[in-house]
């Protein structure tokens, strides 16, 4: 497995170069995609342009984020899903077999019964649509309960709950996007991680929350940064326990945003990078690339 940049979970944006030299910079061995705007790149400049300065910095790419609404009306979602099998291979030639998307956890469209089989039709659309460049489809949950007030239905926010959902899907490239903040903020334990078959898990997203708040009163700032010494959760067994059972894809941290006190891109990806460094060599693994500082002018 390998250390993942993901810029949008840690608030920040740039262009792809500056992205890359964050990366590089501060431990990380890959970094997401956005996938349709590399595409439309490579569409317009040609391959081998688009993708000159990954392949130059030899950085891998973890994932995209699905770039589809499920929730969309028929028509939205028809034209998007159309599109779906250009992006996937485009994200298959850089070598990501990894495409994300996290479910809304209530909403006030549809009951429980209904929503689910709208989800499970569609996920199962999805699916069609990235198998044939080999991309398997991660979904996650959000547990927060906050999250689920004053919406008129409630849908998927648990792990019991999302696994019935993705077994109810006959896709073969259907899985997991397991974070271990939402875990642990339904109920679950390391434990519970470590009983998920390695084939189910698509991707990992890291995050510790406060020791000393309820799970209930979990709030939007909750997401804390791992290796934290007041923290909730041992992300470094989390991560003993994956690579022990030899998951290989990217592990991406992913606090509130909220956490950081400078908004400098710098200072927050060091940040990032440092705690997500800590828990690795806790949890004895090695490093693809070392942390460095970056060059200032």
């Amino acid at each position: 497995m390998f250390k993942n940049l993901n810029p949008s979970a840690l608030g920040i944006s740039g262009h792809q170069s500056e992205i890359i030299e964050l990366a590089l910079s501060y431990g990380f061995d890959g970094m997401d995609l956005n996938v349709a705007d590399f595409a439309t790149r490579a569409k317009l400049k040609g391959m081998p342009y688009a993708r000159r300065l990954l392949d130059s910095a030899k950085v891998r790419i973890g994932s995209f984020p699905l770039p589809l609404d499920l929730d969309a009306d028929e028509n939205e979602y028809q034209k998007s899903l159309e599109k779906l099998p250009e992006y996937a291979q485009v994200a298959a030639e850089l070598g990501c077999t990894r495409c994300l998307v996290t479910l809304a956890p209530a909403g006030d469209k549809r009951p429980y019964h209904e929503n689910f089989e709208f989800h499970r039709r569609r996920l199962a659309e999805v699916c069609g649509a990235l198998k044939p460049a080999g991309v398997w489809l991660g979904v996650g949950f959000r547990a927060a309960e906050y999250l689920r007030r004053n919406q008129t239905f409630q849908f998927v926010h648990d792990l019991d709950a999302l696994t019935l959902l993705t077994n109810m899907v006959n896709a073969p490239n259907l899985g997991l996007l397991v974070d271990t903040w939402d875990v642990v903020a339904c109920g679950g334990t390391l434990e519970t991680i470590r009983g998920l078959p390695l084939r189910q898990i698509v991707a990992v997203q890291v995050a510790d929350m406060p020791v000393d708040v309820p799970l209930s009163d979990l709030g939007e700032n909750s997401r804390l940064l791992p290796g934290g010494e007041q923290g909730r959760i041992d992300v470094a067994a989390v991560l003993a326990a994956l690579g022990k059972a030899g998951y290989d894809g990217p592990v991406t941290p992913k606090p509130s945003r909220g956490i950081f006190q400078s908004r400098r891109r710098d200072l927050v990806v060091k940040q990032a990078g440092e705690s997500l460094d800590k828990v690795w060599r806790a949890a004895g693994l090695t490093s693809e690339r070392k942390f460095v500082a970056m060059a200032r002018a």
